[in-house]
């Protein structure tokens, strides 16, 4: 005890307080993952770990990718003589033909619906450092955004911890399919004045991170009315963007606000290569704002946090690739820490694993669910039974696992499941 109060006097709050979040339930299983990690002949006991989203099911098409152009990359006999240009000091613009590979991506993945400035692409390290960025031009300390919940649990820590700012979840409803509706977010914004709270926008994750689930039209619509009404900004975590099925079809804030009278100042666009592309070790996180300032702003802060030289000459060669792209995303688009206000609810990740891993995970799934819950309906004589339903997960378009996990009590009539892009179920 001794030795913290020293520490408070001698290092910085943020040194010393404990927002990052890595104490969350959210970061326990992570933690029992590293110390005990699974594997099917070595340690068959060890944790699966299914709390993390990450896309491995597309490597074979990079790693095709990379044979078949070389020179993309300067580390390579075919590239090498691009080594030098590459290695020295770089504009913390980013490099041009990056930007615009990015800024066509974006409007591919849209659905060439929106053209994005590349002017307006501004790097960061993740969107983990873009979403910080965003809120170090958006807010003070003390200052406040309105989070539709349940939230990706990393927002604790994006938004708050080196910024100083405070979450306010607005609490969406699983009778409604959490939707993020105007009644609940007037009662977040008039709860956190009545708290003195200065409300500085709203952000949003559009696909839901870990809903899976993707806003429509309508809800998009009523959110740029209220932001503007109440003349706060309107940030949107669209990392997921190319990560959906056909139907729904997901729809960006930007294709959204070419036909609506607004003010574009106030709309920022968060977005990342982790998801999309299946490249969260390589940290490549954008922020793209309407808002002048905004970009001036964060490009200046992303000194601290730039993308390295060599990733962004490799991805600006490997996204202007449009037959590479196309069959890319033809390929990859067929899942109590997370705030939700009503208990019970998990979110699993299947894509970081191999189907032989799933089938065990669903196996403990299902023994988990399935203790305790024997009922004797033909009185002590007779052995007892669990009266089962089948619950048929498809996980993609090329596989389906048909488990027998949960009784038809143990599943909410209105759960988002049943319309997630990432999960769907059907009995």
């Amino acid at each position: 005890m001794d030795f913290t109060r020293k520490n408070r006097k001698l290092l910085s709050r943020i040194a010393t307080n404990d927002r990052h979040g890595e104490n969350s339930p959210y970061f326990d299983g992570w933690k029992a993952y590293d110390s005990n990690p699974f594997h099917p002949t070595q340690n068959p006991d060890g944790v699966i770990q299914m709390g993390l989203a990450e896309n491995q099911l597309c490597f074979d098409l990079i790693k095709k990718w990379i044979l078949e152009n070389t020179d993309a990359s300067i580390c390579t006999a075919e590239g090498v003589d691009k080594f030098k240009d590459i290695a020295i000091y770089q504009d913390y613009h980013g490099l041009k033909e990056f930007r615009e590979a990015v800024a066509k991506f974006m409007r591919r993945v849209g659905g060439n619906r929106v053209i994005f400035d590349p002017n307006r692409i501004v790097m960061s390290g993740g969107a983990t450092g873009a979403n910080e960025t965003v809120m170090f031009c958006l807010a003070d300390p003390g200052d406040a955004f309105l989070v539709p919940s349940p939230y990706y649990p990393g927002f604790a820590r994006d938004l708050r911890w080196r910024t100083g700012l405070e979450i306010v979840p607005v609490d969406c409803k699983s009778s409604n399919n959490f939707r993020i509706t105007r009644a609940a977010l007037e009662e977040a914004y008039e709860k956190a004045q009545r708290s003195n709270i200065n409300v500085k926008g709203v952000i949003i994750a559009n696909p839901s991170n870990p809903l899976g689930t993707i806003l429509d039209r309508e809800t998009i619509r009523s959110l740029v009315s209220f932001i503007n009404e109440k003349n706060i900004h309107l940030v949107c975590d669209e990392i997921y963007a190319a990560t959906v099925f056909s139907s729904p079809r997901f729809i960006s804030i930007a294709e959204i606000i070419q036909d609506m009278d607004c003010n574009r100042d106030l709309i920022h666009i968060v977005y990342s290569l982790s998801k999309d592309m299946g490249f969260p070790g390589f940290r490549v996180g954008i922020v793209y704002s309407f808002n002048d300032v905004v970009v001036n702003c964060a490009r200046k802060m992303s000194s601290f946090g730039l993308v390295s030289s060599q990733t962004q000459y490799l991805l600006a060669s490997m996204l202007s690739d449009e037959e590479f792209v196309g069959n890319f995303l033809r390929e990859s688009s067929k899942g109590s820490s997370f705030q939700c206000s009503e208990p019970g609810w998990f979110r699993v990740c299947f894509a970081n694993m191999d189907d032989e891993t799933v089938e065990v995970a669903l196996d403990r799934i299902r023994a988990f669910l399935l203790q305790g819950k024997e009922e004797d309906h033909d009185g002590p004589e007779k052995s007892k039974r669990w009266k089962k339903k089948n619950l048929h997960l498809s996980f993609s378009s090329s596989r389906l696992y048909d488990e027998i996990i949960m009784s038809p009590r143990m599943i909410s009539p209105h759960s988002p499941i049943l319309h997630s892009p990432l999960v769907r179920a059907r009995t």
